[in-house]
């Protein structure tokens, strides 16, 4: 063997061991970023899923409380009144079995979406009338906005309903406490037809 050549016997060197440890650092680092990241969006997906779907449940509901409302007949008045702040519906609720309810949607002191509603009575009452029950609906309403829309069209969107003719649309809108919430009106008609 000569002077200058050293046998190697297979190791790494101090050196090599500290930039593999360095590289690796850098790798461990941008995935714990990356996964950080991930994790991130992944809670932000699901908080935007969570409003969406609770928003969706809603408006699902108001239109068929809309849609299943008593358009009235000839001897009986539509089962629709309401003004600005309020609507209220003869109607059909959707987890009571094919019993129409007196119902009415309002936004309480409390800035909750309310539906307020009794079992309809018929017929000459005995003992006193059932207690109405309230239902949440949703949370964080600033005020509610009911417009009517007349079958003639004539006068554009009302602020007021009280005739014997149901509106031919009903539009919701809703104004939330936090203003980053925003919701697209809700503008549903009665299913039913007035029987003549």
């Amino acid at each position: 063997m000569r002077r200058g050549d050293i046998a190697r016997d297979g190791g790494f060197t101090l050196l090599e061991i500290l930039v593999a440890l360095v590289v690796l650092g850098f790798l461990v680092a941008g995935l714990a970023g990356g996964v950080r990241l991930g994790m991130q969006a992944w809670g932000a997906q699901d908080r935007a899923i969570a409003v969406h779907s609770e928003l969706d449940a809603v408006d699902r509901t108001l239109r068929l409380l809309i849609e299943q409302a008593d358009p009235g007949d000839a001897t009986h008045a539509a089962g629709v009144k309401g003004g600005a702040a309020q609507l209220g519906l003869v109607t059909r609720l959707p987890s009571v079995v094919d019993q129409p309810v007196d119902a009415a949607l309002l936004v309480d002191a409390g800035h909750h979406l309310v539906l307020r509603w009794t079992p309809r009575r018929f017929g000459r009452p005995i003992g006193p009338p059932p207690p109405s029950q309230d239902a949440v609906l949703l949370d964080d309403v600033e005020a509610a906005q009911f417009s009517y829309w007349a079958r003639n069209g004539e006068g554009g969107w009302r602020s007021a309903w009280d005739g014997p003719d149901p509106p031919a649309l009903i539009r919701v809108r809703l104004r939330f406490a936090d203003a980053a919430r925003h919701w697209p009106d809700i503008v549903a008609a009665l299913a039913r037809e007035r029987a003549r």
